[in-house]
């Protein structure tokens, strides 16, 4: 009986090996799901702007208004032309309020410069992009990078007439 107490259980060299398999385990998936954390906001940050920029294009249709979207180095925010007093005004619906964007987010717009937008009093207010009651908007292209890394590049773009295109990296177009 006590010559088979001497042999159960496990010894010591045993339990390390396991504790060292275990916590290799834990550290590679910890590893493998934190890397991809700034790829999966990015296109959250990229999925939400899109639906709120269709919402707009709608919106802008459906109330018969001039709806925009003015661009700036921390965010983005709505704004909505006043027809009587011939300003930008923030949009006033909660669904429009003003958004910061993450510091490690870059954020590159190509806007036609020459394309037809109402001009405000207030020219801090002035649209980037502008969506049109007539279901047009500002031609524009707009490029999200983690940083300066352009493999993972999503954009946003119309050519003024088209529905708002979102193209992601992968994507089979290379020409819009």
């Amino acid at each position: 009986m006590n010559r088979r107490a001497a042999h159960s259980g496990f010894t010591l060299i045993e339990i390390l090996v396991v504790l060292i398999i275990v916590g290799l385990l834990a550290s590679l998936a910890v590893f493998s799901m934190g890397g991809n954390s700034q790829q999966r906001e990015l296109e959250s940050q990229v999925r939400e702007l899109y639906l709120l920029m269709q919402t707009a294009s709608e919106q802008a249709v459906l109330n018969n208004l001039e709806l925009g979207l003015l661009l700036e180095d921390d965010g983005y925010q709505f704004v909505a032309f006043q027809d009587e007093s011939g300003e930008w005004k923030p949009s006033g619906e909660r669904l429009f309020h003003r958004r910061s964007l993450p510091d490690w987010m870059t954020l590159t717009q190509f806007v036609e410069s020459d394309a037809p937008r109402l001009t405000s009093a207030e020219d801090k207010l002035r649209p980037t992009i502008v969506f049109f009651s007539s279901g047009e908007s500002t031609p524009f292209e707009i490029e999200f990078t983690i940083g300066n890394d352009t493999e993972l590049m999503h954009s946003l773009a119309s050519d003024g007439v088209s529905p708002l295109e979102w193209r992601q990296p992968g994507s089979e177009d290379e020409e819009w």
